[in-house]
């Protein structure tokens, strides 16, 4: 199986409409003959995310993501480029037949759909294991006292990982794959990586394990759980990161949650699977949880694709709360108001539906309180309000948690609620939030880690007037087919210009300027890089007189390589040791390139 042909992606194209597909995940606003609406990519309060139906593609001004309707597809859902024109050609009703292209993209789209496949294998060779294993009788056990039914181990795939890790090699190998695919997939990795003979080391052993999926159901990853209390290792222990399993991109549960998240108008985050997987079992459907892991922006995007409005449901504890505070800054600067629901102290979703029964879970679900005002009651009664520094240290952390909020409206009403309940002023509240507002500005990624795998893909350098020129000759037949005929005269500057590559592909394919699917088409079979250059030209509506802008800004072009021409050479002459033969001929040379910018007076080349 290779790539989709240029043909079909066009056909594709020609049948969404960006507006409509744009508008299906969110509203839109008319500007003119434009759309906007604020962008789903980055938090903001004014509409900067722009739709052009013209040129059939968006543009943020703010964040500076565009693309087409593939590109937003991919982005905004997470998708491979092939699933995003696959899931379009769905929409659209279009049939795809693909064709042999591009080896090194047919063996990574390869590699990834075997580790899809070995992750889902895996989970079910673990599942098999606990229903069946004579081994795996602990494991069972363990399922048991939590309350877990046969059903509900069956319904999430829970399995068990064997405790002599040779049984899985030896499945691994039964079903033809490789070592090599066991350490891409996560599942473990090199003894030494200078000696491919000394073996593999399994991640997963002797653990209760939980299928990973993304949000369409793809087993993507594990997390597994320890069932000794002697065992050393963390509590819960996660798949490597892989380009499938990313936790600050992944919450347990979604894909079974996100269509109760639209019937029950809110989501609820807890904090583990186990608790997760008792209150779907409990009916409480429109629960998630993060794996292990603070939770993160990303997290707090793909919950706002599937809801507006979130309640927590953290541990009463100290980790607890701290994590509460975490997921609410995330959360609110992504514009989505948090409630905070408390459960007694030592308690959990799981334990206190044991006791207490889920109709008084879910009373206290429902009369969950305004996360400040549940912090309050919570954190108050052991904070001594007449010590200074107690009330200092207070007052910054709430400062901190309020200056995350991205309304201003609700942010000045949250501070005068705070300021009431604490009988503190209102100024002097609002100085501590500016404040706290300014540090995080000096210093926005204090607490981000770096992730290779996160890393934005930089546009190609493209010379403005190049970028120009590929505006109007995707714009223009006109103006492409004067550009075709200025080819030659153009061929060194091209060359030698950032982003000529780019305008010499156009020339050669010349994708019609009257069909946007065309030119998306024809933008899609270029590099990342080439197409983010090349998207950014796209911000303005083409000239009346296109051939005439084409003329004159080929002039410009021309007149700024040849005066750096110029200016290079007098440089060289400009040498004391420089020989007189060598002197002579680069004489000869900068009078003719003054000659020919003197004859560019005229502005046009004919």
């Amino acid at each position: 199986m290779g790539r989709i042909p240029e043909e079909t992606i066009e056909q594709i194209l020609a049948a969404t409409d960006i507006v409509d597909l744009i508008g299906s995940y969110f509203p839109l606003k008319r500007a003119g003959s434009l759309f906007k609406a604020n962008c789903p990519f980055h938090n903001e309060k004014s509409p900067s995310f722009t739709i052009n139906p013209a040129w059939q593609s968006y543009k943020c001004f703010g964040c500076g993501e565009s693309g087409s309707a593939i590109g937003f597809v991919m982005q905004y859902e997470n998708l491979t480029f092939l699933d995003a024109v696959k899931k379009l050609a769905q929409r659209a009703g279009v049939t795809i037949i693909e064709d042999a292209y591009d080896p090194e993209a047919d063996r990574k789209r390869k590699r990834i759909s075997r580790i899809k496949e070995l992750n889902n294998q895996t989970a079910r060779f673990y599942h098999k294991l606990l229903m069946k294993s004579p081994d795996a009788q602990h494991a069972r056990d363990y399922l048991k006292s939590r309350g877990f039914s046969r059903e509900t181990a069956e319904k999430w795939l829970i399995g068990w990982a064997p405790k002599n890790s040779n049984l899985f090699l030896q499945f691994v190998r039964e079903k033809e794959f490789k070592g090599r695919e066991i350490v891409q997939a996560g599942l473990g990795g090199m003894r030494d990586e200078n000696n491919p003979r000394a073996g593999l080391w399994i991640k997963f052993y002797d653990q209760l394990t939980f299928p990973i999926s993304n949000d369409y159901g793809d087993v993507v990853g594990f997390s597994a759980r320890v069932l000794r209390d002697d065992d050393k290792r963390g509590k819960y222990i996660n798949t490597s990161d892989t380009p499938l399993f990313d936790k600050s991109k992944l919450l347990f549960g979604l894909d079974k949650a996100r269509k109760a998240m639209g019937r029950q108008k809110f989501a609820l985050i807890c904090e583990g699977q186990i608790d997760a997987i008792v209150l779907h079992e409990e009916g409480i459907e429109n629960t998630v949880a993060p794996l292990g892991t603070a939770f993160t922006e990303q997290h707090a995007r793909m919950l706002k694709r599937y809801t507006d409005r979130i309640v927590l449901c953290y541990d009463g504890d100290f980790a607890g709360l701290a994590a509460a505070d975490k997921a609410f800054a995330q959360l609110t600067a992504a514009g989505l108001p948090v409630k905070l629901m408390h459960l007694p102290n030592g308690e959990d979703p799981d334990t206190f539906i044991k006791s207490h029964g889920a109709d008084s879970f879910r009373e206290l679900m429902e009369n969950a309180k305004d996360f400040f005002d549940a912090k309050l009651d919570k954190e108050l009664p052991s904070i001594n309000l007449a010590s200074a520094s107690d009330r200092a240290t207070l007052l910054q952390g709430l400062a901190e948690l309020v200056a995350e909020m991205s309304d201003d409206l609700v942010r000045d009403a949250t501070i005068q609620n705070l300021s009431t309940r604490l009988r503190l002023g209102a100024d002097d509240f609002r100085q501590a939030v500016a404040a706290a507002k300014t540090e995080k500005r000096k210093f926005p990624d204090r607490n981000k880690k770096e992730n290779p795998l996160l890393e934005k893909i930089a546009p190609a350098p493209i010379d403005h007037s190049v970028a120009y020129l590929c505006h109007l000759a995707m714009a223009s037949k006109e103006a492409c087919d004067y550009l075709c005929e200025q080819l030659e005269a153009l061929h060194d500057t091209i060359e030698d210009t950032p982003g000529g590559q780019i305008l010499r592909s156009i020339l050669a394919r010349r994708p019609d300027p009257k069909s946007p699917a065309a030119r998306q088409a024809f933008i899609s079979t270029l590099s990342q890089p080439e197409q983010l250059a090349l998207l950014q030209t796209f911000t303005e509506e083409p000239p009346e007189k296109p051939l005439l802008a084409a003329e004159e800004t080929v002039t410009l072009l021309l007149s700024s390589y040849f005066q750096k021409k110029e200016s290079a050479l007098r440089a060289q002459l400009a040498d004391p040791n420089l020989p007189v033969d060598q002197m002579i001929p680069l004489m000869e040379e900068v009078k003719e390139l003054q000659s020919f910018l003197s004859n560019l007076d005229s502005r046009f080349i004919r």
